[in-house]
Order: structure tokens, then sequence, then C-alpha cells
């Protein structure tokens, strides 16, 4: 008679090797969906706006809405709440009072870039060129000599919004920031990294060709403003209540001669955020409340009126719960602090080409599944949420229930530095809270690295907590 043996090791699995034919016809058609949402959206109002179109298909109602008309909301109703087009938080509403807490899923979706200045058209040696301001932790060298495009809107003074995307059509043309030739280098190449490249530096190059008007002032400057001004209707005034973010210009990649990763701008952290997207989508009905929540300015510390410090998040509650019948401030109050949160932010995957910043026993890696993060902060756990054992307890058992493959990991070695994310913000609120995202090669560069299996695995993760916990 065999003799059984406890395994008591725990050994993190590699997901393509579970993988069935018709499991990678799913992994590689949900990667081909990520890779189209990615394309498309590159600031937050696209992944906003993408978001509603694509929630209203699936019967979401605008919150506003119920509100004005004065209805109400019963159980397995789908709402969702727009902030200044740059937040969203999207519910299905439960059968269980919301005093029992909610099940949350929360993700950002704004990513480092660059910001054009409010007064950023100039011209210099006959060259028109842009001023900018980068927002997020980048590392500016990256930025140079590479195809960027301009996304965003113009706000008229009569309140008209002018959507812009220029260098995303094949048609279009490309704009971008210069970077010194080697042979004139020898100073610069003797700086360090961080100086090889100033802020002040990221000037953008847009055109060279003046006005026909050889009296006219700043010839090439006019003539960029004359094209803005037959294509968008706006002038320069317009620049002052304008939002223009400059991107990597191309789509959303392939990556790998087996086609097994994605190559994109903004992984960080919206790859989280269209895998919850794809998860809250596939419940219809549920005992607790399912929310995703949608967020923008974690990059910069999760400020302002559409970050996650803001009240948005508790205020859109409040209305859901005073729509249900269910509002008053104590119950708002418990609806919080008994709800349990993912906070969906990616982690940093093992590099074989850096290996002397991380740990290799907790480092996350390529196709061994979504990754939960116990804590992230910084040195000594500096600025993090840490998350407390009998949820992680919980969410183990809910992943092998769903034969999740997932894995754990921190963010680097201990002393080479760390990362924040949402989860301490939602913390405050005395609710559970974990880090739980997709692992990423070149975290916050312009392009950005991905499994395919690590993105099917976030979903299956996503939905398994929406069902269970």
């Amino acid at each position: 008679m065999a003799e059984n043996k406890l395994n008591l090791s725990k050994k993190y699995e590699y997901a393509w090797d579970k993988y069935s034919q018709e499991d990678l016809v799913k992994v590689f058609a949900l990667s081909d969906r990520y890779k189209d949402f990615m394309s498309r959206c590159k600031t937050e109002r696209e992944c906003v706006k993408d978001f509603i179109t694509l929630a209203e298909k699936e019967g979401y109602v605008n919150l506003e809405t119920v509100i004005k008309q004065n209805g109400s909301i019963k159980p397995g109703d789908k709402v969702y709440a727009n902030n200044m087009d740059k937040t969203l938080a999207m519910f299905v509403i439960g059968t269980e009072p919301f005093e029992n807490g909610m099940k949350i899923l929360g993700a950002h979706v704004d990513s480092p870039r660059l910001d054009l200045k409010q007064n950023p058209l100039y011209e210099d040696t006959d060259l028109a060129m842009m001023e900018t301001h980068y927002y997020g932790g980048i590392k500016k060298y990256q930025w140079v000599t590479i195809p960027l495009a301009i996304h965003g809107v113009f706000v008229k003074k009569d309140g008209t919004k002018v959507d812009v995307v220029i260098g995303e059509d094949e048609n279009d043309p490309v704009i971008g920031i210069s970077d010194l030739l080697i042979h004139l280098s020898a100073d610069q190449m003797q700086k360090k990294l961080d100086k090889g490249i100033e802020g002040e530096d990221l000037n953008i190059l847009v055109g060279s060709m003046p006005v026909e008007d050889k009296e006219a002032k700043d010839r090439v400057k006019t003539n960029v403003l004359k094209i803005f001004n037959d294509k968008y209707g706006i002038v320069e005034e317009d620049f002052v209540s304008a939002e223009l973010e400059i991107v990597p210009a191309g789509k959303a990649r392939d990556y790998g001669l087996d086609r097994s990763m994605v190559l994109a701008y903004g992984h960080d952290d919206r790859v989280c955020a269209y895998t919850s997207f794809e998860a809250l989508v596939k419940i219809q009905n549920t005992d607790k409340t399912c929310v995703a929540l949608f967020v923008d300015k974690e990059e910069i510390g999760s400020v302002g009126a559409t970050g996650m410090h803001s009240k948005f998040f508790e205020n859109v509650v409040a209305e859901v719960m005073d729509l249900c019948g269910q509002y008053n401030s104590i119950k708002l109050r418990r609806a919080l602090a008994n709800s349990k949160m993912l906070s969906s932010d990616v982690s940093a995957a093992y590099d074989p080409n850096f290996p002397s910043v991380m740990e290799r026993k907790n480092s996350a890696y390529f196709g061994k599944g979504i990754v939960f993060n116990k804590y992230t902060g910084s040195r000594g756990k500096g600025g993090c949420n840490d998350a407390n054992p009998e949820f992680i307890a919980e969410l183990r058992a809910i992943m092998e229930k769903h034969g999740v493959i997932w894995q754990t990991a921190e963010l680097g070695k201990v002393d080479q530095g760390g990362g924040g994310t949402i989860a301490y913000i939602l913390a405050e609120y005395n609710m559970q809270v974990i880090d739980c995202g997709v692992a990423l090669h070149n975290m916050h560069a312009p392009w950005e690295v991905a499994s395919k299996a690590d993105i099917y695995e976030a979903v299956k993760a996503y939905h398994a907590f929406l069902l269970e916990a």
C-alpha cells in the first residue's frame, strides 16, 4: 500500500504548464482585447471614457441619471459614477445590506508621462518647440529620441471641450525630444544618469516650417498655431485651459518571438484596471456589493479631487446607499470598515539583467501568475499598508478553490528603494486591504512589458475574489 506523503514545501506554479489548448485560446484572446484597449487609452480621461462605453453595453447606468430621475437602486442593479472624467466607480448591488461590507477592486489609470506646460509653445532658431513638465517617477533619459504623441483636451472659454489625439494614426505626424549627438557628448557622458537629461531640457520639437508671411513674428510658431486652429479651432490662449499629455506613440504589441508577452505604454496600472473591469462585468448577481474603482493621480501621491485622497468614493458610496434606502452615517462607516479590497497595482518582475536589486526567494516572476504584495513601502516598510495574515489566508483559500495561479513578492531588496499604492488610503477606513497585481519589466519606462499568462490569471483572481470574499 502506497504511503501518503505530506507536502510541506511551497513551490509556485508556472502558469504555462497548466494551460490546455482551450485555455491558451482564452489567454491570447484576452490579451488581444487588452492590447486594443491599451492602444486606444493612453490617458486617464480616455480610460474612463472607454470603460463607460463598455460598461453601458453591459447594462450599467449612470448614477447621476438615477439621482435626477428620483429613482432607486435594488439588488442586481449595475451603476457607475464618473468623477470629472478622470475617476470612475462601478457597482453591482448585492443582496446583503451595505453595512456588511463591500468587495472592492481598486486600480489607478494615470501613468508616468510628460505634461505640456500652460504656456508651452515657443520658437527658438526657427524651430517651434513645446515645454513640458514630467508627471510621476520617470527616468528622463528614456524619453528622448523616441516617437511621441499628444493626447488630451482643450477647454475653451465657453466650456466647449475639444479632444486631441495627434501621433497615433499611421498617417499622423509624430513629435519628439532631441538628444545630444555622441560626437559632442564628452561632458554629458560624465554626468550622473539622473542629470544627463534635465527636466527643463525635455522640450519637444513640433515644427520647422514658417508661414508664408515673411513679415510675421515667430513664423514657425505661427504656422504650428495655424495647424492647431485649422484642425481644432483653438488659439494660443486655449493652452491655458488645456490638459495635454505627451505619451509614446504607437500601438501595444506582442512581445517575444513566442508572443507570450505584451509591450505597451501604461501597464502601470492599466493592466490591473482593465483586468479588474473584465472581472467585474462577469458579476451579474452577488451577496455583498461588488465595486471596481479606477482613480487618478496615484503616480503623484493620490492627491487632488480625482485622487484616492479625495472624498469622491466615500460620497458615492453614501449616494448609492441612500438610493438603496440604507444610508445613515453610522451604516456608511460600517460599510467601509467591513469591506475587503484588492489594491490592484503592479509589481516588479525579476529581471536577469539586473539581479543585484532583487531577492530571488521574494521576487515575482513572469508566468507565475498574479502577485500578492503583503506590503510595499520603502526600506523599513515606510508608507505601506502591510496586510493582515488572516486576510491573506482567506485569499489563499479563494485562489486555491478557483485554480488561480498566484505568487507573492516584495518590491526588490530591502534597502534598494520601494514604492507605494492606494492600499494604505482605503485601509484608513479600517477595511482589509492587500496589494495584488501583475508583475512588469521596465516599470515606469515609456514601454513596459507584462506576461500574457499573468494578465489572464489576474482576471481569474479578481473574479474569484468578487465571487467569494
